[in-house]
C-alpha cells in the first residue's frame, strides 16, 4: 500500500531514462567517461582527464573544451553563443566551477545548465548536465510573443483559482520569465514563473505558459522551493531562553528582549531565526513569539520550541561542517511559524519559510518536534539554492533523497536519539517504532529500494515521495555497510557520506538530473576527495550498483 504522503515534503520520482554508452563512446580511451541518456540523446556526465593542464582562466578552457567537443554537446563552433557564464567558484580543494545557461538568441532554456570543473593544474575533470541538443529553427520556435507577461500571470492565476475554489493571498508578486521551454527534442518560447500562496491553503506552483497561445503547458506544485526571508528590524538585547519541547525536553535557545519581554529571535546566526505563531489560523507568518519571562514552559510554547531551536542546530551543522552560512550560503534569515491550521497533518517549506502544523494527536503531534523533520526541510532550501533539482520525476526523487539523507545526518551529528527513520518523532505517537520512512528497509513502508521497483506513475509529481527509497538505501548502505541485491557495500560512516553527498549536491548535480547522472556525480565527488582508487569510491559504485542505479 503506497503510504501516506506528507506533503512535510517528506516522502520520490521516476521517469527514469534508459542509460547507455553508445558505441561512438564506448571506444573513447578509460580517460574520458560519458554517461549517456539515450533518451534524450544527450550526455549527462562527462569525467576524465579531458584536457591538459593548462594556465588558462577555468572558464576559457571551458569554452575550448566544447568548441572541441561540438558534436558531442551540440555546442557549435562558438560555445559563447549557446552557453552563457551565470556562476564561478572556487572550492577548498582548489577546484574553479564554472555554471553555464544554455541560452537560444539570448533567451535561457529552462532547466539546462551545465557544470564544468577545472582543478588547481588546470585539468578539466568533468561536465554534468543535460543541455537540450535540436532545439529546432527560428522558425520552429516562432520568435515573438503574442502574449504578454500580465497575460501569463493572469492565466497562471485563474488555473490556481480553478485549483484552490478562491482566490489565493499571493505571498511575492508573480514573475514571469521569458524562457525556452523543451520537450521533447524541440523548443518554444514560453513564460516560466511561480504562483506561492498560503491562504487559504498553502502552494507554491511552477507555470509555464506557451508565449504564443496563453495556454497552460505545464505546471506542479512545488511547495519546498526556497527564497529569503525579511528583516523583522527588532531591537534589544541578545538573551538566553529556556523551554520544553513537544518531547518535554528542555533546550536552550538565543532569544531577543526588550521592554515588550523576549521573542523568539536568534540575531546570532545568519540574518536572524524568527519564529512566530499562527494561533491556529492560515496566515503567515502570524505573530513574532512574545514571552514575558524568557522560560517558555507552557504546552502552547512547546512546538515554539522546538522549532526554534532546531532551526538553529541545523544551521549550525551547515554552518560548521560545510561552511555554509544558511540555505543559500549567504546568511539568508530562517522563518518558522507554528501553530498553522487546526489539527494540521503536515508541515512544509513554502518558498518563503517554514510553516508547522499541531497535528491531529492520532496520526501527528506537533510537526515542529522532530529534528530531522526540520533539516529535511530546510535541505530542500539548501537544494533549490544549488543544484535547484526540478521537483518531479527523477530529479525530485533526488531532491527528496537529499533532503532524508541531510535530515537523518543532523539528528546524527547532534546525537538526537539518531536513527535511520524519518519522523518517527512526531509521526503516530501511539505506535512504538512508527516512522513516515526506513532508510534502512525502505520497503517497511511500500517505497522501493530499487530501481527494477520504482514507481513509474504520474501521481506525487511522478512519485517524488515514494522513489526516495531508491537512494535513501544507497545512503544508508555507504554509511553502514551491507549486502543488497547479492551487491556487497563496505560502509564508509556518517561524516564521509555527507562530504561526499554534500558535494555531490552543491556541484555536481544540475536541475534536471537523472538518477545515473547523481551516481556519476557521487563517484566523481567520493573520486574529488578522496581519490579514483580509494575505498571511499568503490563503496559509492557498490553502494548505487546495489539499488540498480548504473
Amino acid at each position: 500500500m503506497k503510504k501516506k504522503t506528507l506533503v512535510l515534503s517528506l516522502a520520490t520520482a521516476v521517469a527514469f531514462s534508459n542509460v547507455l554508452i553508445p558505441p561512438a563512446f564506448a571506444e573513447k580511451p578509460a580517460a574520458e567517461k560519458v554517461t549517456w541518456n539515450a533518451e534524450a540523446n544527450a550526455p549527462v556526465f562527462v569525467s576524465g582527464k579531458l584536457t591538459e593542464p593548462s594556465s588558462q582562466p577555468a572558464k576559457a578552457i571551458v569554452f575550448s573544451y566544447l568548441a572541441d567537443k561540438q558534436e558531442l554537446f551540440k555546442s557549435g563552433t562558438n560555445p559563447s553563443a549557446k552557453f552563457k557564464t551565470v556562476e564561478e567558484t572556487i572550492d577548498e580543494l582548489g577546484f574553479t566551477h564554472v555554471k553555464l545557461q544554455q541560452i537560444h538568441k539570448g533567451v535561457p532554456v529552462y532547466g539546462a545548465i551545465l557544470t564544468a570543473h577545472v582543478d588547481a593544474q588546470g585539468v578539466l575533470t568533468a561536465i554534468s548536465g543535460e543541455p537540450v541538443q535540436e532545439l529546432g529553427s527560428v522558425g520552429e520556435l516562432k520568435s515573438g510573443m503574442a502574449i504578454k507577461k500580465k497575460d501569463a500571470s493572469a492565466a497562471a492565476l485563474a488555473d490556481v483559482i480553478a485549483k484552490i475554489g478562491g482566490s489565493p493571498e499571493l505571498a511575492q508578486d508573480i514573475k514571469p520569465e521569458l524562457v525556452i521551454y523543451a520537450e521533447n527534442g524541440s523548443g518554444r518560447y514560453a513564460y516560466a514563473l511561480e504562483v506561492e500562496f498560503l491562504y487559504p491553503e498553502p502552494g507554491n506552483y511552477q507555470y509555464f505558459i506557451d508565449a504564443q497561445t496563453g495556454e497552460v503547458i505545464e505546471t506542479y506544485n512545488q511547495l519546498h522551493a526556497a527564497k529569503p526571508g525579511s528583516n523583522e528590524g527588532l531591537t534589544g538585547t541578545s538573551t538566553i531562553g529556556t523551554g520544553r519541547g513537544v518531547l518535554g525536553d528542555t533546550k536552550t535557545f538565543n532569544t531577543l528582549t526588550n521592554s515588550d519581554g523576549s521573542y523568539l529571535a536568534d540575531s546570532k546566526r545568519g540574518s536572524g531565526i524568527l519564529t512566530y505563531d499562527a494561533r491556529n489560523r492560515t496566515r503567515v507568518p502570524g505573530y513574532l513569539w512574545l514571552d514575558a519571562d524568557n522560560v517558555f514552559n507552557a504546552s502552547y510554547d512547546a512546538a515554539a520550541v522546538d522549532a526554534h531551536a532546531y532551526a538553529a542546530q541545523t544551521y549550525d551543522y551547515y554552518k560548521n561542517v560545510f561552511a555554509r552560512d544558511s540555505y543559500d550560503g549567504n546568511g539568508a534569515q530562517l522563518v518558522s511559524t507554528v501553530h498553522y491550521g487546526r489539527s494540521y497533518n503536515n508541515a512544509f517549506w513554502s518558498g518563503s519559510q517554514m510553516v508547522y502544523g499541531d497535528g491531529d494527536g492520532y496520526n501527528f503531534v506537533p510537526l515542529s518536534g522532530a529534528l530531522d523533520v526540520i533539516a529535511h526541510e530546510l535541505t530542500h532550501a539548501v537544494t533549490d539554492t544549488s543544484a535547484d533539482l526540478v521537483y518531479q520525476n527523477e530529479s525530485g526523487a533526488i531532491n527528496e533523497s537529499m533532503s532524508d539523507i541531510f535530515g537523518t545526518l543532523v539528528e546524527h551529528h547532534f546525537n538526537n536519539d539518531p536513527d535511520w527513520l524519518i519522523g518517527e518523532d512526531i509521526y503516530t505517537p501511539t505506535i512504538s517504532g512508527d516512522a513516515l520512512r526506513s532508510m534502512a528497509d525502505p520497503t517497511l513502508n511500500g517505497d522501493p529500494d530499487h530501481y527494477s521497483n520504482r514507481y513509474i506513475g504520474t501521481e506525487d509529481n511522478g512519485g517524488v515521495h515514494w522513489n526516495s527509497g531508491i537512494s535513501n538505501k544507497a545512503a544508508y548502505l555507504l554509511a553502514n555497510g551491507g549486502t543488497h541485491y547479492n551487491v556487497n557495500v563496505n560502509g564508509i560512516g556518517n561524516q564521509k557520506v555527507g562530504d561526499i553527498f554534500y558535494r555531490t549536491l552543491t556541484v555536481y548535480l544540475t536541475p534536471n538530473a537523472t538518477f545515473s547522472q547523481y551516481r556519476a556525480a557521487a563517484v566523481q565527488s567520493a573520486t574529488d576527495l578522496y581519490g579514483s582508487g580509494s575505498t571511499e569510491v568503490a563503496s559509492v559504485k557498490a553502494a548505487f550498483s546495489a539499488v540498480g542505479v548504473y
